[in-house]
């Protein structure tokens, strides 16, 4: 349910368990993890989902067995974050609850016209996961953060735009299209480059 395809120092992750909206099991995200620990040689990494829903964030059973809380989320958002290469969510729908963590890690996103942004997560009983208020933050202010966090509200793909919280709103057949070509200069490029600029952009 967790594919990953390799070309040419390109990685493309797509979550496909498409009949519960691509909502991520402990196996799935255990093997997202482990992808992105061992991803540090790839020179650009994009994650999708396939279907109409990127993610639903975590499956509701396996949620209230303790996925919620699990420090896999932490961990996956963590090993994306620290990638040198160049990381794109490329974001085929809507983005919610858990999953927002791994889109959050990475240095871009873009989003269909249809995606929605929600993270219910209070409304649930839990905490969001540990960086991803500090990633949201940092994106867009406090003030919005706390509208998603706090005020529970559903973000549309035109307001994430206007907020910041994505880069690009892309047809759905330009997708992953418009994806390879945002990573096509870092896939070309001298990899010691690539990273020494990552690093300064970080510092900035």
């Amino acid at each position: 349910m967790i594919r990953l395809d390799q070309e040419d120092g390109l990685w493309i992750v797509t979550i496909d368990r498409t009949e519960k909206a691509n909502s991520l099991t402990e196996a799935m995200l255990d093997e997202l993890v482990s992808i992105a620990e061992s991803a540090s040689e790839a020179r650009a990494l994009i994650l999708t989902g396939a279907g109409k829903v990127f993610s639903a964030g975590a499956d509701l059973d396996a949620a209230r067995a303790g996925l919620a809380t699990s420090d896999l989320w932490e961990r996956l958002s963590g090993a994306i974050a620290g990638l040198p290469g160049l990381t794109v969510a490329a974001l085929n729908g809507t983005l919610a609850g858990g999953a927002s963590g791994m889109a959050l890690a990475c240095d871009l996103r873009i989003a269909v016209p249809s995606a929605k942004f929600f993270y219910p997560v209070m409304k649930l009983g839990f905490l969001p996961q540990p960086s991803d208020p500090g990633r949201m933050a940092a994106l867009i202010g406090p003030a919005r953060t706390k509208l998603i966090l706090m005020g529970g509200q559903k973000i549309t793909a035109e307001e994430a735009l206007s907020f910041g919280l994505i880069d690009r709103i892309v047809a759905p057949e330009e997708l992953m299209e418009t994806a390879r070509a945002l990573v096509a200069d870092s896939c070309a490029a001298d990899p010691l480059i690539a990273r020494q600029i990552g690093e300064m952009c970080r510092r900035g």
